[in-house]
């Protein structure tokens, strides 16, 4: 197989177990690079042996860790797929950024529909948002916030066709609600910070903004503000969104998705106690 002029970004954290089906599916490249956060399972190994260029680095937060793998890893290509250890890039998506990359456009980033899969169910309904840029120029692009970060790409943003199936409860709900945790406490500092801050909402820069970067700091300003909000989050997904229809997974999800709002909550509820 004729390998790709596209480079491989994968950020790890004990993924042995998830490593091979991430592997396989970016074979297509023969620039992979793996930046491991002090894995103490067989990931390094399992990167390493596949032909991987490894790099270690303590994770502080993932805005800064991304942004660290943008700039100081010796990317072979211009184009960059990051990709995490519970994803797998489908066909479709393979041939859509095969076609990018043998006739660019102005575009320098691309929005890529991800599958996220739980209890063997597609998730159809119950996201968010299903679209993610994971495709772009990585001298183009760079991320904002400390958790959950933003991509702030410097130029015009594309759509792909096709597909990045996600996994993310390949490591069983304990390592979800770990994760969350962590999670859920830096949510919980940004959002103290941000009362400090003096920049007040905007309903103008929430739909007129010129940067995504604005708007969704707006929209996290009016999202904040707002009572009853784990409780509000589960109507978004299950009932706005159409939850209902992925059955029990998108029941159960929903759920989880409002704990992990109420988390947030609780903790910031406990520093402005100061306990």
């Amino acid at each position: 197989m004729t390998k790709l002029p596209i480079s491989v970004l994968i950020l790890t954290k004990n993924e042995e177990n998830n490593m091979p089906g991430c592997l396989e599916s970016v074979s297509f490249t023969d620039d992979i690079h793996v930046l491991d956060s002090e894995s103490d399972d067989g990931t390094v190994e399992l990167a390493k042996k596949a032909g991987a260029n490894v790099a270690t680095r303590k994770l502080d937060h993932w805005g800064d860790h991304q942004n660290w793998a943008l700039r100081n890893l010796p990317y072979k290509y211009d184009w960059v797929f990051y990709i995490d250890a519970d994803e797998r890039i489908t066909p479709s998506l393979l041939e859509a950024m095969k076609k990018v990359v043998e006739n660019p456009g102005p575009e320098v980033s691309y929005n890529v529909r991800r599958r996220d899969f739980f209890m063997g169910t597609w998730l159809k309904h119950t996201q968010s948002t299903p679209y993610y840029q994971r495709f772009f120029l990585h001298k183009k692009m760079a991320f904002g916030r400390k958790v959950h970060p933003i991509p702030m790409p410097d130029g015009p943003i594309g759509v792909l066709p096709g597909y990045l199936d996600h996994f993310p409860f390949s490591k069983g709900l304990s390592q979800w609600f770990e994760r969350h945790n962590l999670y859920s406490s830096t949510e919980a500092e940004i959002l103290m910070q941000q009362t400090g801050d003096d920049t007040p909402f905007s309903w103008k820069e929430l739909f007129f903004g010129r940067s995504m970067q604005d708007k969704r700091m707006h929209m996290k300003k009016l999202y904040y503000k707002m009572p009853f909000r784990p409780q509000l989050k589960f109507l978004i997904l299950y009932v706005l969104k159409g939850g209902f229809l992925d059955g029990r997974a998108g029941l159960t999800y929903a759920r989880l998705i409002a704990m992990y709002e109420t988390m947030i909550v609780f903790k910031v509820q406990e520093k402005k106690k100061g306990v």
